[in-house]
């Protein structure tokens, strides 16, 4: 009974929390300020003050990553619905996303390179860019660090979220096909939620771009880490 009260209170907390970072960042609109962000930062906070332990706060939040599921699986409805425009622009969608995943997996190494960084944490950081159940297994597979492979997912998300629309208003990317498959290639899931703000058309592409760095990361992340001798 009480574990089941704890559940429910976290729960609450956890949606409670969001919806308010929803309504800062409507009224404001800054991207540092976007819900998933600020809302990961004040649970961390609260969970801090209280001195409440990762362990209490998944008896709640378990339920709360369950619905991640369905929540990718939902993405195939925008995908369904665009499917015409997905079949006619296969070829720049497919060059695109190749584009996006090569740059993300060198861009990592040779920044990792410059600073001398250690070779398992150059190797966790290949597939930064990749959704974070693939990168994982890629890291794991190549030599890397999977806990630091998460970090650097979770990094290449944020700051693809945050800065991202404003380097595409830079290089002037209007389309909403390469909004799209910029954000899903360089910032996965968060990206993807991310293009939700631009409409269906990108959100589909952003879902594509995903889904095949995913796949391609899988097959291509080991051969350029043995390109480039890491």
């Amino acid at each position: 009974m009480q574990q089941a009260s704890i559940a429910i209170l976290i729960i609450l907390l956890t949606v409670a929390v969001y919806i308010a970072m929803t309504k800062l960042y409507v009224r404001f609109s800054y991207p540092i300020l976007i819900p998933v962000l600020t809302t990961t930062v004040a649970i961390i906070l609260l969970l801090l003050a209280f001195h409440v332990s990762y362990d209490q706060y998944m008896i709640g939040g378990k339920w709360i990553n369950s619905l991640l599921g369905p929540a990718v699986v939902a993405l195939a409805y925008p995908l369904y619905n665009q499917r015409k425009i997905l079949v006619k622009y296969s070829l720049p969608i497919i060059g695109g996303v190749f584009a996006g995943l090569f740059s993300g997996m060198i861009s990592g190494l040779l920044f990792a390179e410059v600073f001398g960084i250690d070779r398992d944490l150059i190797l966790s950081i290949v597939p930064k860019s990749i959704t974070t159940p693939v990168a994982i297994q890629i890291a794991t597979g190549i030599g890397g660090v999977p806990s630091m492979t998460v970090v650097f997912v979770m990094i290449a998300g944020f700051s693809g979220v945050i800065l991202g629309p404003k380097i595409m208003k830079w290089v002037r990317i209007r389309s909403y096909l390469g909004k799209g498959i910029a954000f899903g290639s360089a910032s996965h899931a968060l990206g993807t939620s991310k293009a939700f703000e631009y409409g269906e058309l990108t959100v589909s592409m952003s879902s594509v771009s995903m889904t095949l760095c995913a796949v391609l990361g899988s097959v291509f992340g080991p051969i350029v880490v043995w390109i480039f001798h890491v």
